[in-house]
Protein backbone atom coordinates (compact mmCIF):
# COMPACT_ATOMS: atom_id res chain seq x y z
CA UNK A 1 0.00 0.00 0.00
CA UNK A 2 1.35 3.16 -1.54
CA UNK A 3 0.50 6.53 0.96
CA UNK A 4 3.81 8.38 0.44
CA UNK A 5 3.83 12.15 -0.87
CA UNK A 6 6.22 13.87 -2.99
CA UNK A 7 5.70 17.64 -2.18
CA UNK A 8 8.00 18.69 -4.77
CA UNK A 9 10.88 17.44 -3.37
CA UNK A 10 9.80 17.21 0.29
CA UNK A 11 9.27 13.53 0.66
CA UNK A 12 6.19 12.00 2.74
CA UNK A 13 6.01 8.88 4.40
CA UNK A 14 2.17 9.43 4.40
CA UNK A 15 0.20 12.74 3.59
CA UNK A 16 -0.69 13.97 7.50
CA UNK A 17 1.29 17.11 8.26
CA UNK A 18 0.79 18.89 11.80
CA UNK A 19 -0.66 22.76 10.60
CA UNK A 20 1.83 25.31 11.81
CA UNK A 21 0.34 27.03 15.21
CA UNK A 22 0.02 23.77 16.58
CA UNK A 23 2.86 21.99 17.10
CA UNK A 24 5.27 24.72 18.03
CA UNK A 25 8.69 24.33 16.44
CA UNK A 26 7.93 20.67 16.05
CA UNK A 27 10.81 18.89 17.86
CA UNK A 28 8.42 19.54 21.04
CA UNK A 29 6.37 17.06 19.65
CA UNK A 30 9.22 13.86 20.12
CA UNK A 31 8.37 14.30 23.74
CA UNK A 32 4.93 13.31 23.47
CA UNK A 33 4.66 10.82 20.19
CA UNK A 34 6.87 8.69 17.79
CA UNK A 35 7.42 11.85 15.02
CA UNK A 36 8.17 8.92 12.40
CA UNK A 37 4.76 8.13 11.79
CA UNK A 38 3.98 11.75 10.80
CA UNK A 39 4.55 12.85 7.29
CA UNK A 40 5.96 16.26 8.37
CA UNK A 41 5.47 19.37 10.35
CA UNK A 42 5.24 23.25 9.68
CA UNK A 43 6.48 25.25 12.10
CA UNK A 44 4.32 28.12 13.65
CA UNK A 45 4.45 31.10 12.07
CA UNK A 46 7.89 33.03 12.15
CA UNK A 47 8.60 36.88 11.50
CA UNK A 48 11.55 38.97 10.82
CA UNK A 49 11.47 40.28 15.04
CA UNK A 50 10.02 38.61 18.00
CA UNK A 51 6.61 38.80 17.98
CA UNK A 52 4.62 38.74 21.69
CA UNK A 53 1.16 37.88 19.89
CA UNK A 54 -1.80 39.83 21.58
CA UNK A 55 -2.98 40.09 24.53
CA UNK A 56 -5.20 37.32 26.68
CA UNK A 57 -7.81 36.34 26.14
CA UNK A 58 -6.79 34.69 23.06
CA UNK A 59 -8.48 31.38 22.92
CA UNK A 60 -11.95 30.78 23.28
CA UNK A 61 -13.60 27.60 22.72
CA UNK A 62 -16.73 26.89 20.66
CA UNK A 63 -19.25 24.61 18.99
CA UNK A 64 -17.51 22.35 16.97
CA UNK A 65 -14.36 24.17 17.09
CA UNK A 66 -12.35 26.62 18.31
CA UNK A 67 -11.75 30.42 18.20
CA UNK A 68 -7.86 31.89 18.17
CA UNK A 69 -6.89 35.45 18.41
CA UNK A 70 -3.01 34.02 19.38
CA UNK A 71 -1.12 37.06 16.86
CA UNK A 72 1.55 35.01 15.55
CA UNK A 73 3.53 35.08 19.07
CA UNK A 74 7.18 33.54 18.12
CA UNK A 75 11.12 34.54 18.56
CA UNK A 76 11.93 35.50 15.68
CA UNK A 77 13.99 34.77 12.44
CA UNK A 78 17.66 34.92 14.74
CA UNK A 79 16.61 32.64 17.40
CA UNK A 80 15.19 30.32 14.62
CA UNK A 81 17.78 29.65 12.76
CA UNK A 82 19.93 29.94 15.95
CA UNK A 83 18.11 27.63 17.85
CA UNK A 84 15.55 25.41 16.04
CA UNK A 85 17.26 24.73 12.48
CA UNK A 86 20.29 23.00 14.32
CA UNK A 87 17.36 20.81 15.55
CA UNK A 88 15.29 20.51 12.47
CA UNK A 89 18.71 19.31 10.31
CA UNK A 90 18.57 16.18 12.70
CA UNK A 91 14.87 15.09 13.19
CA UNK A 92 13.22 12.44 11.45
CA UNK A 93 10.55 14.01 9.71
CA UNK A 94 10.93 17.35 7.36
CA UNK A 95 9.68 20.32 8.68
CA UNK A 96 8.17 23.15 6.67
CA UNK A 97 8.52 26.89 7.58
CA UNK A 98 5.38 28.94 8.25
CA UNK A 99 6.15 32.86 7.26
CA UNK A 100 4.68 35.73 7.57
CA UNK A 101 5.64 39.57 7.48
CA UNK A 102 3.56 42.97 7.86
CA UNK A 103 5.80 44.03 4.81
CA UNK A 104 7.31 42.57 1.24
CA UNK A 105 10.67 43.37 2.52
CA UNK A 106 10.07 41.79 5.79
CA UNK A 107 8.84 38.69 3.91
CA UNK A 108 11.80 38.87 1.46
CA UNK A 109 14.45 39.35 4.48
CA UNK A 110 12.89 35.97 6.12
CA UNK A 111 12.31 33.67 3.00
CA UNK A 112 15.70 34.33 1.93
CA UNK A 113 17.69 33.50 4.68
CA UNK A 114 15.41 30.49 5.64
CA UNK A 115 16.00 29.12 1.84
CA UNK A 116 20.20 29.41 2.77
CA UNK A 117 19.38 27.44 6.27
CA UNK A 118 19.87 24.33 6.69
CA UNK A 119 17.15 22.07 8.56
CA UNK A 120 14.50 23.47 6.52
CA UNK A 121 12.79 21.69 4.13
CA UNK A 122 10.23 24.17 2.52
CA UNK A 123 7.93 27.54 3.57
CA UNK A 124 4.66 27.87 3.56
CA UNK A 125 4.25 31.54 3.09
CA UNK A 126 1.42 33.21 5.50
CA UNK A 127 -0.58 35.50 3.43
CA UNK A 128 -3.85 34.29 5.66
CA UNK A 129 -3.77 34.74 9.40
CA UNK A 130 -6.61 37.12 10.71
CA UNK A 131 -5.40 38.30 13.99
CA UNK A 132 -2.89 40.49 13.35
CA UNK A 133 -3.52 44.39 12.18
CA UNK A 134 -0.93 44.50 9.62
CA UNK A 135 0.48 42.06 6.80
CA UNK A 136 -0.65 38.81 6.04
CA UNK A 137 -4.64 39.05 4.89
CA UNK A 138 -4.05 42.11 3.61
CA UNK A 139 -1.36 40.49 0.52
CA UNK A 140 -3.88 37.58 0.48
CA UNK A 141 -7.36 38.61 0.21
CA UNK A 142 -6.41 40.20 -3.34
CA UNK A 143 -4.99 38.37 -7.09
CA UNK A 144 -2.66 40.62 -7.85
CA UNK A 145 -1.40 41.94 -4.47
CA UNK A 146 -0.70 38.11 -3.80
CA UNK A 147 0.66 37.44 -6.92
CA UNK A 148 2.98 40.25 -6.73
CA UNK A 149 3.85 38.90 -3.29
CA UNK A 150 4.77 35.73 -4.40
CA UNK A 151 6.72 36.97 -7.48
CA UNK A 152 9.27 39.10 -5.36
CA UNK A 153 9.71 35.88 -3.02
CA UNK A 154 9.99 33.35 -5.51
CA UNK A 155 13.20 35.38 -6.41
CA UNK A 156 15.01 34.73 -3.14
CA UNK A 157 13.13 31.70 -2.21
CA UNK A 158 15.62 28.12 -3.38
CA UNK A 159 13.05 26.29 -1.54
CA UNK A 160 9.31 24.35 -1.98
CA UNK A 161 7.27 27.55 -1.66
CA UNK A 162 3.39 26.71 -0.50
CA UNK A 163 1.01 29.77 -0.44
CA UNK A 164 -1.70 29.71 2.58
CA UNK A 165 -4.63 31.17 1.72
CA UNK A 166 -7.52 32.34 3.13
CA UNK A 167 -10.92 31.61 3.25
CA UNK A 168 -11.95 34.84 4.24
CA UNK A 169 -12.15 36.40 0.20
CA UNK A 170 -14.69 35.39 -2.28
CA UNK A 171 -12.01 35.40 -4.53
CA UNK A 172 -10.03 32.14 -3.29
CA UNK A 173 -9.60 30.68 -6.40
CA UNK A 174 -8.49 33.56 -7.81
CA UNK A 175 -5.64 33.75 -5.27
CA UNK A 176 -5.14 30.71 -6.05
CA UNK A 177 -4.44 30.73 -9.76
CA UNK A 178 -2.25 34.23 -9.27
CA UNK A 179 0.32 32.99 -7.03
CA UNK A 180 0.51 29.53 -9.01
CA UNK A 181 1.13 31.85 -11.64
CA UNK A 182 3.74 33.74 -10.12
CA UNK A 183 5.81 31.09 -9.72
CA UNK A 184 4.37 29.12 -6.63
CA UNK A 185 5.01 25.21 -5.90
CA UNK A 186 1.65 24.83 -4.46
CA UNK A 187 -1.24 26.31 -2.31
CA UNK A 188 -2.39 25.30 1.47
CA UNK A 189 -5.71 25.92 2.46
CA UNK A 190 -8.01 26.94 4.11
CA UNK A 191 -6.29 29.14 7.28
CA UNK A 192 -8.53 29.49 9.95
CA UNK A 193 -12.38 31.65 9.17
CA UNK A 194 -12.81 34.91 11.14
CA UNK A 195 -15.11 34.72 14.12
CA UNK A 196 -16.21 36.19 17.29
CA UNK A 197 -17.72 35.31 20.62
CA UNK A 198 -19.51 37.63 23.35
CA UNK A 199 -18.99 37.60 27.01
CA UNK A 200 -22.27 38.47 27.60
CA UNK A 201 -22.08 39.13 31.61
CA UNK A 202 -19.05 41.59 31.13
CA UNK A 203 -20.64 42.90 28.14
CA UNK A 204 -17.80 42.78 25.57
CA UNK A 205 -15.94 40.82 23.02
CA UNK A 206 -14.69 37.53 24.76
CA UNK A 207 -11.37 37.77 23.00
CA UNK A 208 -8.71 40.81 23.43
CA UNK A 209 -8.57 41.18 19.69
CA UNK A 210 -12.51 41.37 19.02
CA UNK A 211 -12.53 38.47 16.51
CA UNK A 212 -10.47 35.91 15.95
CA UNK A 213 -9.88 32.51 13.84
CA UNK A 214 -12.70 29.99 14.04
CA UNK A 215 -10.60 26.37 13.41
CA UNK A 216 -12.27 22.70 14.08
CA UNK A 217 -15.23 20.49 12.62
CA UNK A 218 -17.45 23.26 12.44
CA UNK A 219 -15.53 24.81 9.59
CA UNK A 220 -14.81 21.33 7.55
CA UNK A 221 -17.66 21.68 4.81
CA UNK A 222 -16.60 25.01 3.52
CA UNK A 223 -13.10 23.71 4.14
CA UNK A 224 -13.45 20.54 1.67
CA UNK A 225 -15.74 23.06 -0.81
CA UNK A 226 -12.47 25.23 -1.06
CA UNK A 227 -10.20 22.61 -1.77
CA UNK A 228 -12.33 21.16 -4.57
CA UNK A 229 -13.28 23.83 -6.49
CA UNK A 230 -9.18 25.28 -6.36
CA UNK A 231 -8.66 21.81 -7.49
CA UNK A 232 -11.10 22.33 -10.45
CA UNK A 233 -9.52 25.99 -10.99
CA UNK A 234 -5.96 24.48 -10.39
CA UNK A 235 -5.95 21.37 -12.35
CA UNK A 236 -5.09 17.93 -11.95
CA UNK A 237 -1.31 18.48 -11.76
CA UNK A 238 -1.32 21.15 -8.60
CA UNK A 239 0.18 20.48 -5.47
CA UNK A 240 -2.34 21.03 -2.92
CA UNK A 241 -2.25 20.77 1.04
CA UNK A 242 -6.12 20.65 2.01
CA UNK A 243 -7.16 21.03 5.53
CA UNK A 244 -9.67 22.33 7.90
CA UNK A 245 -11.71 20.29 10.55
CA UNK A 246 -9.55 16.99 9.76
CA UNK A 247 -10.46 14.80 13.07
CA UNK A 248 -10.59 11.41 11.95
CA UNK A 249 -8.79 9.33 8.90
CA UNK A 250 -12.31 9.51 7.39
CA UNK A 251 -12.05 13.05 7.14
CA UNK A 252 -8.99 12.81 5.68
CA UNK A 253 -9.99 10.82 2.68
CA UNK A 254 -12.84 13.18 1.84
CA UNK A 255 -9.90 15.96 1.41
CA UNK A 256 -7.95 13.73 -1.03
CA UNK A 257 -10.68 12.63 -2.93
CA UNK A 258 -11.98 16.54 -3.01
CA UNK A 259 -8.57 17.33 -4.19
CA UNK A 260 -5.85 17.54 -1.70
CA UNK A 261 -2.14 15.69 -1.89
CA UNK A 262 -2.12 16.26 1.36
CA UNK A 263 -3.44 16.62 4.49
CA UNK A 264 -2.95 19.15 7.44
CA UNK A 265 -3.77 18.56 10.93
CA UNK A 266 -4.53 21.71 13.58
CA UNK A 267 -7.26 21.50 16.46
CA UNK A 268 -7.24 17.86 16.20
CA UNK A 269 -3.70 18.04 17.64
CA UNK A 270 -4.89 20.13 20.42
CA UNK A 271 -7.40 17.80 21.81
CA UNK A 272 -5.34 14.29 21.11
CA UNK A 273 -1.43 14.46 20.79
CA UNK A 274 -1.99 11.44 19.02
CA UNK A 275 -4.38 12.64 16.35
CA UNK A 276 -1.78 12.59 13.38
CA UNK A 277 -1.21 9.57 13.97
CA UNK A 278 -4.74 8.47 14.40
CA UNK A 279 -5.24 9.82 11.16
CA UNK A 280 -2.50 8.24 9.43
CA UNK A 281 -3.13 4.96 10.73
CA UNK A 282 -7.43 5.98 9.38
CA UNK A 283 -6.24 6.43 6.14
CA UNK A 284 -4.64 3.54 5.80
CA UNK A 285 -7.53 1.32 7.11
CA UNK A 286 -10.03 2.95 4.59
CA UNK A 287 -7.76 1.85 2.02
CA UNK A 288 -7.17 -1.30 2.93
CA UNK A 289 -10.83 -2.02 3.28
CA UNK A 290 -11.40 -0.55 0.10
CA UNK A 291 -8.80 -2.58 -1.84
CA UNK A 292 -7.03 0.88 -2.32
CA UNK A 293 -3.47 0.40 -3.45
CA UNK A 294 -1.65 3.31 -3.83
CA UNK A 295 -2.90 7.35 -2.42
CA UNK A 296 -3.08 8.46 -6.35
CA UNK A 297 -6.23 6.33 -7.14
CA UNK A 298 -8.28 8.20 -5.18
CA UNK A 299 -6.77 11.89 -5.10
CA UNK A 300 -9.07 14.18 -6.58
CA UNK A 301 -11.34 11.29 -7.71
CA UNK A 302 -14.47 13.79 -7.80
CA UNK A 303 -12.76 16.26 -10.55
Amino acid sequence: MDVQVNLKGIKLVNPVILASGTCGYAVECAEIFNVQKVGAFISKGTTLNPKDGNAQVRIAETSCGMLNAVGLENIGLKRVVEEKAPLWAKFARPVIVNVAGSTIDEYLQVVSTLSHTEGVAGIELNISCPNVRNGCIEFGSQPQIAAELVKEVRKVCTLPLLIKLTPNTALISEVAMAVMDAGADGVSLINTIRGMAVDIKRRKALLSNTTGGLSGPAIKPVALAHVYNVRKTLGRDALILGGGGIMNGLDAIEFIMAGANAVSVGTAFLRNPNAAIDIAAGIEDFMYKEGIKSLNEICSILI
